[in-house]
């Protein structure tokens, strides 16, 4: 009988032990400023980085009940983050600049809004709410929290 592997101790909010022959590397991504976490597979995220970046950007958005693309240093994309953050919702936040395929995307999402700029750009539910003015609109008019709450990204 093969002598057993070491236990390998990991520093993640949960304590995990795995045995070395059968790690599965995760990857933690965590913001300070918003407090998300995003973690996935070693090979679904090989997975993510080989697919076409439409496919990219519809998994991604539907992978959480709000999800914001955004460039780390747009001040549109942090106003935005802080509409949601301030109605007590916790978005799922891509940083295109910290991306290597991030320009890729970036060229993606262009496509999807026509003329609109790049970012910041909003899916709530999986559905494609658009840019800041289109976020801003339905904030105003009064069918932004009616859509949070379907997306089940706001209780009250």
């Amino acid at each position: 009988m093969p002598p057993t592997p070491p236990t390998i101790n990991l520093p993640f909010p949960h304590h995990h032990s795995l045995h070395a022959s059968r790690v599965v590397l995760m990857y933690y991504h965590h913001s300070e400023s918003w407090g998300y976490y995003t973690a996935a597979a070693a090979a679904a995220a090989a997975a993510r980085v080989m697919a076409d970046p439409l496919e990219r950007v519809a998994r991604l958005a539907s992978e959480n009940a709000v999800v914001i693309f955004s460039l780390s240093s747009c001040c549109m994309c942090h106003a935005v983050k802080r509409l949601f953050c301030g109605m007590g919702v916790n978005p799922t936040v891509y940083e295109l600049d910290q991306d290597p395929r991030g320009k890729e995307i970036e060229r993606a999402l262009m496509r999807l809004l026509g003329n609109s700029p790049s970012v910041p750009v909003v899916f709530i539910g999986g559905k494609l709410v658009g840019s800041m003015d289109s976020v801003m609109a339905s904030h105003i008019n009064g069918t932004l929290v009616p859509l949070l709450k379907e997306a089940g990204a706001l209780w009250l």
